[in-house]
């Protein structure tokens, strides 16, 4: 049975508190996520036989293969978080990460068990996309109510932060390993170890998360049937495709600038040892640094600009960016690159989550936004590394980049003309309601 909020709005010391313990889950979870596609050179080796001719796009194929399971564990985990309470649901997610990750950790070769091992990968991964799609729906929601009025952007923009920070660990701990061990042993032993830190951490994550409050508030869902699919999809569809349509080209442009741009970056320094890996990390360190500043900023002046922003330099800048990044040889320039193009990124990341939990009320909040954040997510956005792999050895970089700004382009008629800028939320609602009971929520 979850522990309710107490009445009141969350005061700022308790928002700090929570925030703090719900989004190092949410660090892990990224990381684990992340560590894949930072060592995905490594895993071909141990996964694939040597002399396969297609071993590149099968290692990022089965990274694109785990959003399928995200709208299912967006499902599952927004719906048990509506009935049962966020911290549960949170403990829930961060359980089967670990578990999957430590099972990487100890999976043998495809030298020793042969094709099984391939199998034994893709579940895990498939494992570890059902624990992710839980989680964001459900961290974006815990971070959106625990925060304080006024400061709901800045507080939410944690879980960009924390979400980056996982991709920032991963690089870390490659860039640890390149340090003190050569590419060899990296292949033969060091990814199985970034993977066993990745469960360990969860472990220890997992004692945290049961410490917080929990954020939902058993008045906002009394006589409701939460998490209900079908209320959703009745009573909330429009909240439901709006929630998609914002996600659709913030997240095909998040893992095009976030994964292909690291990936395109070390392709150019291949050899030049550790600079591609010191270039990415001080560039996703950057992201991570601005994410509190997009936030803070939307709750100044609103949460709209911020996304046409983003929508408009996306659109003017991601074919350049596809097509100058990988001709530039200076580690300088390949960083100023990478951080501006963070900065047009950050229009989105640090409020995208803030943006879908005022689309819904609390009793199905964790349900709607995060099943319409994992259906665009498993669509458009987890497919964009493959899709680039497979347009980069096609020569078909162009059509890429085309794609993607279309993408982004699509998502911006929705940020222009239905978006609505500082507008009543539900959330305003909510905990008005709650400092005054006789308050009326939005409806």
């Amino acid at each position: 049975m979850a522990t309710h909020a107490p009445v009141g709005p969350p005061s700022t010391k308790r928002a700090v508190y929570n925030t703090v313990r719900g989004s190092l889950g949410n660090l892990v979870e990224w990381y684990d996520v992340y560590v894949y596609t930072v060592f995905a050179s490594y895993l071909q080796s141990s996964f694939f036989a040597e002399g396969e001719p297609n071993a590149g796009i099968y290692t990022m194929a089965i990274f694109a293969v785990t959003f399928v399971m995200r709208p299912i564990g967006s499902w599952f985990f927004g719906r048990y978080a509506d009935r049962h309470g966020r911290r549960p649901a949170l403990v829930f997610s961060i359980s089967l990460m670990a578990g999957a990750s430590l099972l990487i950790a100890l999976t043998p070769t495809v030298e020793t068990i042969g094709s099984a091992a391939v199998v034994v990968l893709v579940l895990c991964r498939l494992l570890q996309g059902f624990a992710t799609g839980g989680e964001y729906g459900t961290s974006a929601t815990y971070m959106s109510e625990a925060a304080t009025p006024g400061l709901r952007g800045f507080f939410s923009s944690f879980q960009y932060v924390t979400l980056v920070g996982g991709h920032v660990l991963a690089q870390v701990t490659l860039l640890v390993q390149q340090t003190f061990l050569t590419d060899e042993q990296i292949a033969d032993f060091g990814w199985r170890i970034a993977f066993f830190i990745g469960a360990v951490s969860a472990v220890v994550v997992l004692f945290l998360r049961r410490s917080m409050d929990e954020s939902l508030n058993k008045d906002d869902t009394a006589g409701k049937r939460s998490g209900s699919m079908a209320e959703l999809f009745t009573a909330y569809p429009k909240q439901l495709l709006i929630c998609f349509l914002v996600t659709l080209g913030g997240t095909v442009a998040f893992y095009t600038y976030s994964v292909n741009g690291p990936l395109i970056v070390k392709s150019a320094y291949a050899d030049q040892g550790m600079t591609a890996t010191w270039i990415n990390l001080a560039a996703l360190v950057f992201l991570m640094l601005i994410q509190p500043l997009g936030g803070l900023l939307s709750d100044k002046i609103g949460r709209k600009p911020l996304l046409v922003g983003f929508g408009v330099a996306g659109v003017l800048w991601t074919w350049t960016f596809l097509n100058l990044l990988p001709r530039v040889d200076t580690p300088m320039l390949s960083f100023l690159l990478l951080a501006g193009t963070y900065v047009i990124l950050t229009g989105y990341t640090s409020i995208n989550a803030i943006v879908k939990a005022e689309l819904f009320p609390a009793h199905i909040r964790a349900l709607g936004l995060g099943l319409g954040y994992a259906l665009a997510n498993s669509m458009f956005g987890g497919t964009a590394p493959v899709i680039y792999t497979a347009a980069k050895e096609r020569d078909a970089l162009d059509a890429f980049g085309i794609y993607v700004t279309v993408a982004i382009g699509v998502s911006l008629i929705v940020y222009i003309f239905v978006l609505k800028n500082r507008a009543p939320t539900y959330l305003d609602g909510e905990q008005a309601k709650r400092a005054n009971p006789d308050a009326v929520s939005v409806s």
